[in-house]
């Protein structure tokens, strides 16, 4: 794949319109300074200075997508809550679709507090519930996805799961369903739960950890045949059309019915992992929906995802970066 070429894949990124589908959450941010430790426990006492609230999980793939020039829209379910508006202004705020997002009574918006102070990371407070959705609540999102694969049209569906109950099989298969019938590229981001439940996927995109941990067998990172041999059995389960498996730090390896490719790491001063399956799964997806080859999927997907790495914090990629990158 020459330069030129994905230079034009980069370019058409503006052309896609990318539904997410998963767990959205709310990142908050307690910054404050210790200066004293309790008289009631000897824990220290953080005397706030602000708060900064951010969109995690799901939603940071809406932003990547967004960030990369894609109209983006995401369906999901928050709660009737102050996160759950709160959240629903920040997608807002970002040029994000909404009507999609479902608000619950059954369930409380995610929240994971994160408390800094002096640099140091302190604790971090998780407040969710992950049983899987309701019979009700994955009814109300079934009609909200069918709604938005009729109106918003999307080029390409990306599934984004975090453990947090919305990804119920029943409406993970129905999606791949819709999809496949419309022709709309699936790309599946997976966790532990519902590994194999992605059926007739397009794109499957596990890290090596999580392929160690669904197929129960251990795969060598630096042999080929080691990790060919695990892509082959993942297939032969999921009817998945394609495999990107990151690597850490030996690259990225793609297979489809073009075969096997490999590509390395790029030598990066790495500063912080956080955000970089993100990165990766969003230009995947918008590189498939631009009718990339497989090469350049993957060569695409690793820069964005070392990219990442050489930043702090949670970093969407945006277009010019790339191609800044490429240049």
């Amino acid at each position: 794949m020459s330069q030129k070429s994905l230079f034009q894949i980069v370019q058409n990124f503006s052309q896609q319109r990318v539904l997410v589908v998963g767990d959205v959450m709310i990142d908050a941010y307690c910054w404050g300074k210790v200066e004293r430790i309790s008289p009631e426990a000897p824990v220290p006492v953080v005397a706030v200075d602000k708060w900064d609230h951010r969109l995690g999980g799901a939603a940071n793939v809406a932003l990547n997508g967004v960030a990369l020039a894609a109209e983006v829209a995401v369906c999901s379910v928050v709660g009737k809550d102050k996160e759950g508006d709160r959240c629903l202004q920040l997608f807002q705020d970002s040029g994000i679709e909404v009507s999609g997002v479902v608000k619950s009574d059954e369930r409380p918006t995610t929240i994971k507090t994160r408390v800094i102070a002096g640099g140091h990371h302190i604790v971090r407070i998780d407040e969710e519930v992950t049983r899987a959705l309701s019979t009700n609540e994955e009814q109300m999102l079934l009609d909200a996805i069918h709604h938005n694969l009729e109106t918003f049209a999307p080029t390409v569906i990306i599934l984004e799961d975090y453990n947090k109950g919305v990804m119920t099989p029943a409406l993970i298969e129905q999606i791949i369903a819709w999809a496949n019938e419309r022709g709309i590229p699936t790309t599946v981001d997976p966790k532990k739960d519902h590994f194999f439940a992605y059926q007739k996927c397009t794109l499957f995109k596990p890290n090596l950890k999580e392929l160690r941990e669904g197929l129960k067998r251990e795969i060598i990172a630096s042999e080929q045949k080691s990790i060919q041999e695990a892509i082959h059995e993942l297939e032969s389960k999921m009817s998945n059309a394609m495999t990107l498996l990151t690597l850490s730090e030996f690259g990225i390896c793609m297979h489809s019915q073009e075969g096997f490719f490999h590509q390395g790491a790029h030598p990066r001063k790495v500063v912080d992992v956080s955000g970089a399956g993100d990165s990766v799964i969003t230009v995947a997806s918008l590189a498939l929906a631009a009718g990339a080859d497989q090469s350049a999927i993957a060569t695409l997907s690793n820069l964005a995802g070392g990219l990442v790495c050489e930043k702090v914090g949670v970093v969407p990629i945006t277009a010019e970066m790339l191609l800044s990158e490429l240049k």
